[in-house]
């Protein structure tokens, strides 16, 4: 007969002794882990507290041993203090000893020398902390005494921390020991009498059921399989949720390692330029600030150089931005490698590269410095089956004679930095006051001129063309003039280019362009034509998008027919806009008519000058001024002229100031000429007084 209460005692045994073993593991489990987090968070407060006390000294203990694989020191009297100070630092606490890695694992401190540890390149926990994570594990030493007495195993918790330098890079590792026996001992107590009490309980309801299941043994009976059913569920949900939990608390884990080495990543990625790996203009500022605080405390110079890349805007437009960024990672490259004296290099923002000098003994050194970088052009960039040949201008300022602060170094170094460009490429220049003086005056102009557009301080002078054989008129050349209440009579050349660079010039063309045109019609009303009136345009309106709707706006506006209109060129407008062709074949079916000024004195290229829709060369003053004293420029001006018959092109001649010229110029088929003979740019009273009583 099935003997219920045999099999039940038994198997009641053999769950108790399964449930006691799971408990107690769980219990042990939980609460070594306990344990080691306490341990562990005590050992990162003092490393902390450690690197705010000892802070200059381990960082110089660090500095020194930098590629050393055997570092610790010997009885140096600093690191004998350090260690005094860190041993009374660590008395009353759990912590044992304190052991200082550097990067190649080597120990370059240990608060018990006698004790030292080994290299700890290869270990987990060295490898773990020099990742940036810290890493605790727990050991038994068999080879030392226990706190609590003979016949206690002593244990400790290792941990390896992390020591971040700048940057927050890791610059070395602490390994923290610390003794953690009393905690095992008390654990252990616990451990046993949480199982005792956990028997006596269990065996206390074993007792009380095998009474119940003795009397009951006959009801029991029909339902041992409903109950063998329900322990087997019982057990397999029990399994289910310890893996449930287990997978959850791996999946914790691999958070916190995730979001640590995000926040790492995070940290490289705010103080260094993401393309060339360089510091960025936030950790050049910051490093180039603290450079300069302790060059005033040594009183030393530093050097700022400013770095622009002479044709990297070519490169990037004609061959795309992939190979312009990596052309920049081998500019940066090259200059890493190739000029040691840099002290620190960062990359601004676009083809912009600064670097420091510190310690500057003499200009001369700089001198040497900035050469080293313009050599490092000297070679080809090869990259993507192309050899590209750049140079580099070099800007230079000096603390403290250019400027105490970073932004008057910076400012002063880009200065000096466009003088150079200014010289040609591949030049260097140093910082002199000139040029700060040449800047504020820039901005001055640039003001009073933004001011003069409105204040009617502007005003449009006409100089005559005349027919070359007769004199008739036949049009005028639109001058800009400025008379400025500050500056007086303002010349052409000292604001033009001004204009141009700053971007006024695009309002200032549009505004001569409507005087000029006014003033045609004014003069058609009361009776007195011209022809034709002349005037130039900028590169910086052609390349403007809605400039053929402005000019219909202001043909619109003004009446004149467009035949009376004539706009001027340069040959390197023609080159530098982009389409230009398409643009000016539109403004001669217009109706407008089309000049090249300055002709002989640009690119001059057939090729091109065949395909543009211009009626009209000018030659330029500078082979006018020859006629008579130099062969060479008489030869060039009867080949303009055979070259513009044979294009069937008009020809106006510049600067002409005298008789001699005059009579050259008609006899080599000049048609119109222009220059003091005839008349200077004045205003308009003046010029309409003058040749509206001539035949025209």
């Amino acid at each position: 007969m099935f003997n219920l209460s045999r099999y039940f005692a038994t198997l009641s045994l053999i769950l108790i002794g399964l449930a006691v073993g799971l408990l107690g593991l769980m219990y042990r489990e939980i609460s070594i882990r306990q344990i080691t987090t306490l341990a562990e968070e005590r050992n990162i407060a003092m490393a902390q507290v450690l690197h705010n006390v000892y802070g200059p000294p381990l960082a110089g203990l660090m500095a020194s041993s930098v590629g050393k694989e055997r570092a610790l020191p010997g009885d140096a009297e600093e690191t004998q203090a350090l260690q005094t100070g860190v041993v009374a630092l660590l008395h009353g606490t759990a912590v044992d000893q304190v052991n200082i890695y550097n990067r190649l694992g080597a120990p370059i401190f240990s608060s018990d020398p006698a004790l030292a540890g080994e290299v700890r390149l290869y270990h987990p926990g060295f490898k773990s902390a020099l990742g940036g994570v810290v890493f605790s594990e727990l050991i038994r030493r068999n080879d030392r005494e226990a706190i609590d007495g003979p016949g206690t195993e002593p244990w400790l918790l290792a941990s390896y921390v992390p020591i971040f330098g700048e940057g927050k890079a890791v610059d070395g590792v602490f390994e923290f020991q610390q003794d953690v026996t009393p905690f095992m001992a008390s654990f252990r107590h616990t451990l046993w009498a949480v199982m005792a009490i956990v028997i006596a309980i269990l065996a206390l309801l074993f007792f009380m059921q095998f009474l119940v299941v003795r009397r009951a043994q006959g009801i029991l009976h029909e339902q041992a399989k409903g109950i063998e059913a329900a322990r087997s569920t019982l057990e397999i949900q029990v399994d289910a949720r310890t893996e449930e939990l287990r997978r959850a608390n791996r999946l914790l884990e691999g958070e916190v390692v995730e979001r640590r080495q995000a926040e790492s990543k995070l940290n490289y990625l705010a103080y260094h330029d993401p393309l060339t790996g360089l510091a960025n203009r936030r950790y050049f500022l910051e490093r180039l600030e603290a450079s300069l605080a302790d060059a005033a405390v040594r009183n030393q110079r530093v050097a700022v150089l400013f770095i622009d890349l002479d044709q990297f805007k070519q490169v990037n437009d004609s061959l795309g931005h992939g190979i312009g960024d990596e052309l920049l990672v081998s500019v940066a490259a090259g200059l890493c490698e190739h000029v040691p004296l840099i002290d620190m290099l960062a990359r601004l923002g676009g083809d912009e590269f600064i670097c420091v000098m510190e310690a500057v003994r003499s200009e001369d050194d700089v001198a040497m410095l900035a050469r080293e970088v313009i050599a490092a052009f000297d070679r080809p960039f090869q990259l993507g089956g192309h050899d590209l040949y750049l140079s580099a201008s070099v800007g230079i300022s000096v603390f403290p004679t250019d400027g105490t602060s970073v932004g008057d170094l910076l400012r002063n170094a880009d200065s000096a930095m466009y003088r150079a460009k200014a010289m040609g490429r591949g030049q260097f220049h140093f910082y002199t006051p000139e040029m700060t003086r040449e800047a504020q005056e820039k901005i001055r102009i640039e003001s009073l001129l933004r001011r003069a557009l409105g204040n009617g301080e502007l005003s449009v002078h006409l100089q005559p063309q005349v027919e070359a054989k007769g004199g008739r008129l036949v049009g005028a050349e639109a001058l800009i003039r400025w008379d400025s209440p500050e500056l007086g009579s303002v010349p052409p050349t000292r604001f033009i280019p001004l204009a141009e660079e700053s971007g006024i010039i695009i309002e200032l063309g549009n505004w001569v362009l409507r005087e000029t045109c006014r003033q045609v019609m004014k003069w058609k009303a009361s009776g007195f034509e011209l022809p034709q009136v002349s005037v130039n345009l900028s590169v910086k309106q052609l390349e403007r998008p809605e400039f053929v709707d402005t000019l219909l706006e202001i043909l619109d506006e003004t009446g004149i027919e467009p035949s009376r209109l004539k706009l001027e060129i340069t040959e390197s407008v023609v080159m530098a806009v982009e389409d230009a062709f398409s643009l000016l074949d539109r403004l001669r079916k217009i109706g407008i008519s089309l000049a090249l000024d300055d002709f002989g004195t640009g690119y001059s290229s057939l090729s091109y000058l065949k395909m543009l829709p211009v009626q009209q060369l000018k030659i330029d003053r500078s082979f006018v001024i020859g006629i008579g004293t130099n062969p060479e420029d008489e030869a060039i001006i009867r080949s303009v002229m055979a070259l513009a018959n044979s294009l069937d092109f008009e020809v106006v001649a510049e600067g002409v100031e005298t008789a001699e010229q005059a009579a050259f110029l008609s006899a080599s088929g000049c048609h119109q000429l222009q220059g003091f003979l005839h008349g200077s740019a004045v205003a308009p009273a003046e010029f309409r007084a003058r040749w509206s009583s001539l035949p025209r």
